[in-house]
């Protein structure tokens, strides 16, 4: 598992707004939760099969890490092993952002 990068995935609106706050809350099911959901890069297929399949205007934002306070490694319902951050995303962590499109068969394709 590598430390050093976590991966976000979001809506192009939220990540715009958060770029005009300086901040990131999270999305709604983060706000309910109680904390900001983020995947590790093995785990991106998966949780955009789960949580976003046929979603237009998605953003993958790559964030450093070992930059965050609050970041914790819990385990999921499934068994997987996902970071969680209790506290908004400084932007300023995010290192990359990454367009996220579909193909003509409706998968999800991005390049990292």
């Amino acid at each position: 598992m590598d430390l050093k990068y976590i991966y976000k995935i979001c809506t192009k609106t939220e990540w715009l707004e958060a770029k005009k706050k300086g901040k990131f809350y999270g999305s709604n099911k983060d706000q309910e939760d109680g904390f900001i959901h983020f995947s590790n890069k093995d785990q991106l297929k998966g949780t955009l099969n789960k949580y976003f399949l046929n979603q237009r205007d998605l953003v993958l934002l790559k964030i450093e890490a070992l930059k965050l306070d609050n970041l914790i490694y819990e385990q999921s319902s499934d068994g997987n092993i996902f970071p969680h951050l209790y506290s908004y995303l400084n932007i300023l962590h995010v290192c990359n952002e990454y367009e996220i499109n579909i193909d003509e068969k409706g998968n999800h394709t991005f390049s990292i």
